[in-house]
């Protein structure tokens, strides 16, 4: 869809600037028109603007304020354009005020969102849907907010927890490289016009710094050639599922994953199915939104049981994946009716989790990290001095 740019007067003659993605000219003075504003002159961009993602804390205050203003009775579009204009980042601002002219032209609110995957998820949109059929928008938007605050919380712990062993792996790859370029090649220097054999210890580190400086652009292309089949097998249903595997059965990292993962489907099915969202269609959505291929599977696999009249629990169980409690607690709650609660309370009990197995996970990596630095970066500066310490003995 093209992007317009456009000159309109206000009814008091101010003069306003700005762009709108509409399918026409004609279009666009339509909906200028709705705004009491007079079409000066329009023209299609040159560029048209490139959509990136949208912080998800963006989406949730836009969330938590559409709530305020729908629950306090402005209509539908008018809070929609207080949002577009407030907001300050302008990818989002565009969005809504697509979303403003997809509403007045007659569409519902779920269908206008569904027409911006950048900016609102299928559950954002499923769960609007929702919320218009049961008269119900600015509870499960309220309901949005809360759930989008408490799993982008999760994800944020997940990664946090990532970034503290790259920065020290990235500071010790960036320690033995200046080593082997700039430091290695002067003590080289001075062991060749000694006429002595040098340790193995010492040849190896000398051997690694000659590759290095010899071939560095042959480690590079094959460190480049390296992540990019990595990437290409991981985009493949097979490659993404043993690689999926692999992560969640890795020690300690795993457990974590495991337990974001559990809080993650948990919360997820829960909201939806509280708002109203049917069984199969949730767990249709949660499976999709689960960022793992082992869990979409056994969410797949729950989804035809119950299909089959099944029930949501035993295929789940079967998976493996998920822990004998999380199972028992939902069969529990296919039982009495009250599977969302049930499921709510199990993702309250596993964001503590993720809390803790993230605190374990760093208490462990600081003396591991330590360890690794020392016997890479020592063990280098160890192997240089071997020979000098031979001289010193020979000497002696």
């Amino acid at each position: 869809m093209p992007v317009f740019e456009y000159t309109a007067t206000t009814p008091t003659g101010e003069e306003q600037t700005g762009t709108l993605e509409l399918p026409t000219r004609e279009d666009v003075a339509a909906h200028l028109r709705k705004k009491r504003l007079r079409l000066v002159r329009v023209r299609e961009a040159k560029t048209r603007r490139r959509r990136g993602h949208i912080p998800t804390r963006d989406i949730v205050i836009f969330t938590r304020q559409f709530a305020t203003m729908i629950n306090s009775g402005l209509p539908l579009v008018q809070a929609l354009d207080i949002l577009a204009q407030q907001t300050d980042n302008k990818t989002l601002s565009e969005v809504t005020k697509q979303v403003v002219y997809d509403v007045e032209s007659g569409n519902t609110l779920a269908d206008a969102l569904s027409k911006h995957h950048n900016a609102f998820s299928d559950l954002f949109v499923n769960m609007v849907a929702a919320g218009e059929a049961g008269g119900i928008l600015d509870t499960i938007l309220l309901r949005l907010a809360v759930f989008l605050e408490k799993n982008d919380a999760i994800v944020r712990k997940v990664k946090g927890a990532m970034i503290y062993p790259a920065v020290i792996f990235s500071v010790a790859a960036i320690a033995v490289v200046i080593l082997l370029i700039f430091v290695i090649p002067t003590f080289q220097n001075m062991f060749a016009s000694v006429a002595m054999e040098l340790p193995l210890p010492t040849r190896i580190v000398i051997g690694m710094s000659q590759l290095l400086q010899s071939y560095w652009w042959a480690i590079i292309g094959g460190s480049i050639a390296l992540v990019f089949l990595i990437r290409r097998y991981y985009a493949t249903d097979g490659g993404k599922l043993v690689i999926d595997r692999l992560l969640l059965n890795s020690p300690v990292l795993g457990d974590l994953l495991r337990k974001s993962a559990v809080s993650r489907f948990t919360r997820t099915l829960g909201t939806l199915i509280s708002s109203g969202v049917s069984i199969l269609e949730g767990l249709e959505i949660t499976a999709r939104t689960a960022g793992n291929r082992v869990i979409h599977d056994a969410v797949m696999e729950s989804r035809g049981s119950i299909a089959g009249g099944e029930t949501i629990a035993d295929p789940l169980q079967k998976s493996g994946v998920f822990p004998p409690m999380v199972t028992s607690m939902i069969a529990v709650g296919e039982a009495t009716g009250g599977l969302d609660q049930m499921l709510t309370k199990i993702a309250d009990f596993y964001d503590d989790e993720v809390d803790a197995a993230v605190s374990a996970l760093l208490s462990l990596m600081e003396p591991v990290m330590i360890v690794v630095l020392g016997v890479v970066v020592g063990g280098m500066i160890v192997a240089m001095y071997l020979p000098i310490f031979n001289m010193i003995n020979a000497v002696g």
